[in-house]
């Protein structure tokens, strides 16, 4: 059941869900259409966590006067490869927050998680499988593979970020202004995504030998 009492699919992707023909967020994800309405991904992940990573006063002349609203930075996944990022704006926190988090479920991406070290036995899912590295404004972050049971060696915004994706052991490297949350959170999630899209030449090349087949 959904967490919203009375959704009415209006995509095509989620009429799919709402008939089971999709029943996982894998499947949703490599559907091939747009993903637009949060509650489909209450129904296919109910087990979503949320991260608030920081909350900011915006203030903005307008000819009225002056508008102050708040920006929530917010992070969410199932610690299970499951990872979204957002930012949400309104005139009140809780609504920021609200905002952040819809909108974080229409950025999840799949995490490709394996062990990828050298230092680590292979068929593991604790970490990443490569080097991954990411941007957002002048902050850069890598993040590297590391052996199961080092844990993460990451600043407090990456590590929580790595969390929700389900990575448990890995290194990272951060440039540039990274006391910028919004930046730093950002381009970690930017280097997780770059992982997730580095699969899928890979995973385009087998279904069509299994075509040729």
């Amino acid at each position: 059941m959904s967490e919203r009492d009375g959704w009415e699919p209006q995509t095509r992707l989620g009429k799919m869900v709402a008939d089971g023909e999709i029943e996982t967020m894998e499947g949703a994800l490599s559907a091939g259409l747009p993903l637009k309405e949060p509650e489909l991904v209450d129904q296919l992940v109910p087990d979503l966590e949320d991260e608030v990573l920081d909350i900011n006063m915006v203030q903005r002349m307008t000819d009225s006067g002056r508008r102050v609203k708040f920006r929530c930075v917010v992070a969410i996944g199932n610690r299970d490869g499951l990872v979204g990022y957002a930012e949400g704006r309104d005139d009140q926190v809780g609504g920021a927050i609200q905002k952040a988090i819809d909108i974080g479920k229409l950025n999840l991406i799949k995490v490709p998680l394996g062990s990828g070290s050298w230092e680590d036995r292979p068929g593991g899912d604790h970490s990443l499988v490569r080097n991954a590295e990411g941007k957002a404004g002048s902050v850069t972050v890598e993040i590297m593979p590391a052996p199961k049971g080092l844990g993460l060696a990451a600043a407090e915004t990456p590590r929580k970020v790595l969390e929700l994706a389900g990575v448990e052991d890995a290194w990272t490297k951060s440039h540039g202004n990274t006391r910028t949350t919004v930046n730093l959170a950002k381009a970690t999630y930017n280097a997780l995504q770059n992982a997730a899209e580095a699969r899928v030449p890979q995973r385009i090349h087998e279904q069509q030998r299994e075509v040729t087949e």
